[in-house]
């Protein structure tokens, strides 16, 4: 605001300059959605290690391909995580929370649905810092991992939680409901009585109590309906809509029913009509959904028109966000003594698709020998190992597959980059990943980037701004070699003006930004031409 010119002097403003910088958003955070051991129900978590899926959702399991998928993206590169649990919360095969009768009217309760419940150990010891004083005492719970890799494929994560000095006193600061709210990933107080728990030497065996506290016989946990859950309700997928931001998306395949007992180790597909609402879903959030192939896929199937990657025209305009990858990994299962099992490749594209993001940026394709996937020791096709062939990728290829290709001397690599819009015959702008990709990220950091000028005055002066903030944004990513094009007017352009922004637009509150890019494709096909030469010919 001018200053008040009271005194002949020198005065000194303070002028805006008119930049508001837009930083770009990542490119990378992948977001799954399934089941796993235990952790909160519909409710997408941020974990930035496996160590931190270990300490929240228990680890490997078995029965959930989520956490393999999870496992292989950081093993390949991942960074950021978005964990979405899902299980069956209602019905007669509803996950349930096993409580843990302490004694004196004393229960506790797992920290989150499911049959996991059941292999919780709790020990209560007075060993306090004062041994004399009757409210205090301390109390271990451990989640029991010896059936872990049993035939059933269930059992704990082997995690150990250790509470001392807690009270029944509401007033006092080791109060029990408050510490185990707020510090433990594996119980919380389900009832309080009027006297501490009673001392044990040996470990309560957790499991169900009788009546309404028991936990259910079964549990579905990760199947299609609990997948696609509700927009309305922000559960399943649409949990996703609670967190800020994700760019990949997984969802694993899925789980049968399973008892209390012998959870299952049998996968089901993915169904065609959750891959549609997931692509759907992408396509609003500005994401990539990872598709992994159908089990039943061979070469031969997977280009026929009746079973191939032509049903996926059922994701209609979404396809472009969306890409599929065959075939299966084959890896080591710690859960099986390292013997060899097959895998859904999504998650390990996915850390492939963060490392590279990073390593070179997100205009380049995640495919190539730069591309190896760890760990991997080759590829399967219904359970059986297969290595795909030039032909058999040169059919699928050009049908939009980004087929998993083993080399000599190279390794285990993504050979392939387009989306599921990539067939030659469809002829898309967004028939490549990694231009797909590119376009996304502008969107959204343009999105964010400009929402300062929500209600500024709409004529040229906001323009100009508009022009010089979006012009150094793209600029930047010029200068990072993103686009085609060797100068700022052969790689970009952006717009605002009196031509893009009529006056009927003005009087209708709109303002009017054209951004365009060249982008960079990648070189699938390189040409060799070799020619003999005659020699020395004199003329």
């Amino acid at each position: 605001m001018p200053s008040t010119l009271s005194y002949p002097g020198v005065y000194i403003e303070e002028l805006p300059s008119g930049v508001h910088t837009i930083t770009g958003v990542p490119t990378s955070i992948t977001a799954f959605v399934g089941r796993a051991w235990r952790g909160p129900m519909n409710e997408p978590t941020v974990i930035d290690s496996w160590a931190e899926y270990e300490r929240t959702f228990g680890g490997l399991w078995r029965s959930s391909a989520m956490s393999y998928a999870v496992s292989q993206f950081f093993q390949n590169g991942g960074g950021r995580a978005v964990i979405v649990r899902v299980a069956t919360l209602t019905g007669a095969g509803a996950a349930a929370q096993a409580t843990i009768n302490l004694g004196g009217g004393n229960r506790l309760q797992a920290a989150s649905e499911g049959t996991w419940g059941r292999n919780l150990t709790v020990a209560v010891d007075y060993k306090t810092r004062d041994e004399t004083d009757t409210t205090l005492f301390n109390v271990t719970i451990v989640d029991d991992e010896t059936v872990k890799s049993d035939s059933a494929g269930v059992g704990g994560s082997g995690a150990r939680e250790v509470f001392r000095n807690l009270s029944n006193d509401a007033t006092d600061p080791r109060f029990i409901t408050t510490i185990l709210a707020q510090q433990s990933q594996l119980v919380r107080v389900a009832a309080l009585g009027t006297a501490r728990p009673a001392e044990t030497t040996t470990p309560i065996a957790a499991g169900a109590t009788s009546g309404a506290d028991g936990v259910s016989t079964t549990t579905q946990n990760g199947a299609a309906s609990e997948i696609n859950g509700s927009q309305a309700n922000k559960t399943g997928m649409y949990a996703l809509l609670k967190t800020d931001i994700f760019n990949l998306l997984c969802i694993p395949p899925l789980t049968t029913s399973s008892s209390a007992t012998t959870p299952p180790t049998t996968l089901t597909d993915v169904p065609m009509a959750t891959w549609a609402a997931a692509a759907t879903f992408c396509q609003q959030r500005r994401a990539l959904l990872l598709v992994d192939a159908p089990s039943a896929w061979t070469p031969t199937s997977a280009a026929a028109p009746a079973t191939g990657v032509q049903t996926f025209s059922a994701l209609g305009a979404a396809r472009r966000n969306a890409a599929i990858y065959f075939p299966a990994l084959r890896l080591a299962d710690p859960l099986q003594d390292g013997a060899l099992a097959d895998f859904a490749p999504a998650g390990a594209v996915a850390g492939v698709m963060s490392r590279t993001d990073n390593d070179r940026g997100v205009w380049k394709a995640p495919a190539g020998i730069g591309a190896g996937l760890a760990g991997v020791m080759g590829t399967s096709v219904n359970s059986t190992p297969v290595t795909l062939t030039e032909g058999e990728n040169g059919s699928l290829n050009p049908l939009g597959v980004n087929c998993i290709r083993t080399l000599p001397n190279i390794g285990t690599v993504v050979w392939g980059a387009r989306t599921l819009e990539g067939a030659d015959a469809m002829a898309s702008d967004w028939k490549y990943v990694p231009v797909r990709r590119t376009a996304l990220y502008i969107e959204e950091s343009l999105y964010r980037g400009t929402q300062w000028v929500v209600f500024e005055p709409n004529d040229e002066p906001l323009w100009a701004q508009i022009r010089l903030n979006v012009g150094a944004f793209m600029h930047g990513m010029f200068r990072q070699g993103a686009f085609q094009g060797t100068s700022p007017r052969e790689a970009y352009l952006v717009k605002c003006d009196k031509e893009t922004t009529t006056q009927a637009d003005i009087n209708r509150g709109v303002v009017n930004i054209l951004v365009g890019f060249a982008p960079l494709k990648p070189a699938e096909f390189v040409v060799i031409q070799i020619q003999q030469l005659a020699g020395q010919i004199q003329t």
